[in-house]
C-alpha cells in the first residue's frame, strides 16, 4: 500500500505549452442582444409617434417648441446615419444607365 501512495505522488500531469481560453457556453447559443439598445428602426418609429401625436393635438402649445426641436434633431440624425433610398448614393440604388 505504501508503494501505491508513492506511485500516485510520482505521477504528474503536465499542462500544454500554450493555454487557450475557451467559452463555457454551448456553441449553439447566440449572444443575446441588449434589450435596452436603440436601433435605427426604433428612432424612426419614435419620429413617427411624434408626428402622429402632434397631428392629433396631443401636445399643448407651450410644448410644441420642445417637441419640434426634438423632432428636427431626430430627423437630422437619421438623415446622417441612415440615408433614405431617394437620396443619391444610398445603398441599393443606382441611377438608370442610358443606352
Amino acid at each position: 500500500m505504501a508503494k501505491e501512495e508513492t506511485k500516485k505522488k510520482e505521477e504528474t500531469v503536465e499542462a500544454p505549452a500554450t493555454a487557450t481560453a475557451q467559452t463555457t457556453a454551448p456553441a449553439n447559443e447566440q449572444p443575446q442582444p441588449d434589450p435596452t439598445a436603440l436601433s435605427i428602426g426604433d428612432l424612426k418609429g419614435l419620429m413617427s409617434i411624434i408626428d402622429v401625436a402632434s397631428a392629433r393635438g396631443s401636445f399643448r402649445a407651450g410644448e410644441m417648441a420642445g417637441v419640434g426641436t426634438l423632432y428636427n434633431k431626430l430627423s437630422a440624425f437619421l438623415a446622417k446615419v441612415a440615408p433614405t433610398e431617394s437620396q443619391p448614393g444610398a445603398k441599393g440604388t443606382e441611377a438608370p444607365k442610358e443606352k
